[in-house]
């Protein structure tokens, strides 16, 4: 047998919030914890005294968990400590390592065992020019999440083998060789300046450097190799487990962090990534070619979505959203809300 513990916040003391911050944090539980309801033994409901509208235990009901045994109690008052919150205990019949378990703490209730939260991650999926670094961003911002772009990871990695091979990086067996050998000695790290992500390639900061368009496609020629592929899954699920993360990518939700309990796979058409990414070099002072952004985009999404390892593609349980005719902060709130319904 095996214990759980959560707890989640309530905005109001009303028993619409006080059920659904408890189905919230019930749901959250057993998705991460991948929970039979057959399993679930008994859950012990504690609310603070301030929360008097309807036992937790409800909520439980009402998510079909009949069988399990449940109680409720009024959390000891100790003066200063977190208002308007729900903790639970599960015992469950489980085969799994206590030390695996996934505890799950939402709102403002994270603050109450940070040592043990599991953090709760949202990854951001889409091809190129979706606007996904954008929203990732802002959104990170918003909900004081980290922000991890991985899209520079792969930039950085794409440098360091162009400023090693120069133009043979083209040709498809040198280079796969070169990555056989000296993948495992890059060391690429993520920092934060002034809370901007600054991308570090052998301790020397590139985040300028990668920007380029010559970069970003030599980025996308070698992210098709999977053991740059491999290398960077582990650094960026090391970061996941951490903290939690807004991240995005081309295979977040369906490979990297599979278990996110937000999924978002972002899309546009064509015309519209290719004119914005247009209009980023031209702010950055260079001089595109508009028609020549839209071919290597088409060429990039067919590359990305045929490549044999951890291809691009839509989560199945993603919430797919066109940011075509969208604004920033439009695309932002609509993700937010999404988060808001599970808690986070």
């Amino acid at each position: 047998m095996i214990s759980i513990r959560g707890a989640n916040t309530v905005k109001e003391n009303t028993k619409e919030a006080i059920l659904e911050s408890t189905k919230q944090l019930l749901q959250q539980i057993i998705e991460q914890n991948q929970l039979d309801p057959s399993q679930i033994v008994s859950i012990i409901f504690t609310a603070t005294k301030d929360l008097t509208q309807v036992y937790p235990a409800v909520a439980a009901r009402e998510l079909g968990l009949t069988e399990a045994s449940l109680i409720c109690c009024q959390e000891m008052y100790v003066e200063g400590s977190l208002s308007q919150c729900i903790r639970v205990l599960f015992h469950v019949n489980s085969e799994i390592e206590q030390n695996s378990v996934r505890h799950i703490y939402l709102g403002e209730a994270v603050k109450l065992r940070p040592d043990i939260a599991t953090p709760l991650n949202i990854a951001i999926d889409g091809p190129a020019g979706a606007g996904k670094s954008t929203i990732a961003k802002a959104l990170a911002k918003k909900m004081s999440y980290i922000y991890v772009d991985t899209g520079a990871m792969y930039r950085a990695i794409g440098y360091y083998i162009y400023t090693h091979m120069g133009e043979d990086i083209h040709d498809e067996e040198k280079r796969n060789q070169f990555i056989d050998t000296h993948i495992e000695k890059i060391n690429v790290n993520i920092g934060y300046e002034n809370g901007m992500q600054q991308i570090f390639l052998q301790d020397e900061n590139v985040t300028s450097k990668i920007r380029t368009q010559e970069i970003g496609h030599i980025a996308s020629i070698i992210s098709t190799n999977k053991y740059v592929r491999l290398f960077l899954v582990k650094e960026q699920q090391k970061l996941a487990k951490r903290k939690s993360v807004v991240m995005d990518g081309r295979d977040i939700g369906t490979h990297v962090l599979p278990d996110a309990p937000l999924k978002i796979f972002l899309t546009a058409s064509v015309d519209v990534r290719a004119l914005r990414r247009y209009k980023e070099l031209e702010e950055k002072g260079e001089s595109p070619n508009l028609e020549q952004i839209q071919q290597e985009i088409e060429a990039r999404d067919y590359r990305d979505m045929h490549r044999e390892y951890a291809p691009l593609k839509q989560a199945k349980d993603a919430v797919v959203i066109d940011t075509s005719n969208m604004g920033i902060n439009e695309v932002v709130n609509t993700i937010y809300e999404q988060a808001k319904k599970l808690g986070m």
